[in-house]
């Protein structure tokens, strides 16, 4: 068993097998008299012995929501929430958070405003999830003008991650989560940048679940994330630096409907960000190739979509919660491991000339 960061106001825990014993975890962390089980509908028809197994039958509400980011709405929370309320659900209710990004996302935000809080207990079945939604306490819904751009901060009582979880996921939404492994390498460890490069063949080949490494650079992952939140829990200084990479990539992905993955959204978004820090001076121009090099090797898309209108994703990158005096702001690497203190807030603004030739270089 490991345990990614002990500094961390809730644990998390990463083992292979932890779904087995999943209620009696939840009852150990989060004890309540009912339990409301959010669950991507995929992953319960997948595993649903294991998610029902142990759970109080007249006590348990079981909630689907279809898979994709195309879910995560104000009327899914809507849906939820008043779902909750004709069951009966008060305060003695433990939400359970289980599937990707998206179901962490807005099962949270229903734990957070559900009765003004309730405890939720985030069990993340994809690798994104398990590196970065899971962890930090961010929750909230997309709108049509941007992602996550309502929601609350709401950490989760526990987070359990249970890799062998992941040999059900399809092979492109795996290796879309490779990307926030990455991202995690360049802002804050080159030692576990390429340790998790000289895996990412493997890791991107045709069976990665089984891969031997996988659940200590899936706890390394958790541990660089953790170590980062409990510095800057609000996202007011260090915490910025998660967001490398995302500016663009949220960008990209409303231009395109939400129609792709979130995590080669992130790897286009690392690339070209890399690009607008070499543009400025503060990267060298290894750190592109470098950048460029691990995501291809994670088999990820490394340029942007073609049919996307680059003025349009360039305009989209205004309505990142980064943006400040009408000036998109980044968050830029110094090189891997390190990233840009900028004017003190860890985030640089960004003139359209320079983000536009970024663009340019990779489309």
């Amino acid at each position: 068993m490991l345990r990614a960061n002990e500094k961390l106001p809730y644990p998390v825990t990463v083992q292979r097998g932890l779904l087995s014993t999943l209620s009696q975890l939840v009852s150990d962390c989060a004890p309540a008299y009912r339990y409301a089980v959010i669950v991507d509908s995929t992953v319960f028809t997948q595993h649903r012995e294991l998610f029902k197994r142990g759970f109080p039958s007249h006590r348990t509400l079981f909630l689907m929501v279809p898979p994709g980011e195309r879910e995560k709405t104000r009327e899914q929370w809507a849906r939820l929430t008043d779902a909750l309320l004709e069951w009966g659900a008060g305060r003695d209710t433990t939400i359970v958070a289980v599937g990707g990004g998206v179901v962490c996302d807005l099962a949270g935000f229903v734990a957070a405003t559900f009765m003004r809080g309730v405890p939720v207990v985030q069990v993340p079945t994809t690798l994104l999830a398990m590196v970065d939604a899971s962890v930090g306490g961010k929750t909230g819904v997309d709108t049509a003008a941007g992602k996550n751009l309502v929601g609350a901060f709401h950490n989760p009582s526990a987070v359990i991650v249970d890799p062998n979880v992941l040999a059900t996921l399809p092979l492109p939404v795996f290796r879309s989560g490779l990307a926030e492994m990455i991202k995690h390498g360049v802002l804050a460890s080159e030692s576990y940048f390429e340790a998790l490069n000289g895996a990412l063949p493997e890791l991107s080949g045709s069976t990665p679940a089984h891969v031997d490494a996988l659940t200590e650079l899936i706890a390394d992952s958790i541990g660089i994330k953790a170590k980062v939140v409990i510095e800057d829990e609000r996202e007011g200084g260090i915490r910025q630096t998660l967001n490398f990479g995302h500016t663009i990539a949220h960008a990209i992905e409303q231009q395109a409907g939400y129609d792709m993955l979130h995590g080669d959204a992130v790897a286009i978004g690392m690339i070209v960000e890399t690009e607008i820090s070499s543009l400025l001076g503060i990267a060298d121009a290894s750190v592109v190739h470098r950048v460029r090099d691990a995501v291809a090797r994670a088999r990820l898309p490394v340029s942007v979509p073609p049919g996307l209108d680059l003025e349009v994703v360039l305009a989209a990158t205004y309505g990142d919660k980064k943006a400040r005096g009408g000036v998109a702001r980044y968050a830029l690497p110094e090189r891997i491991g390190a990233m840009t203190l900028g004017d003190g807030a860890w985030s640089v603004g960004v003139s359209d000339e320079i983000a536009r030739a970024a663009l340019q270089r990779h489309a």
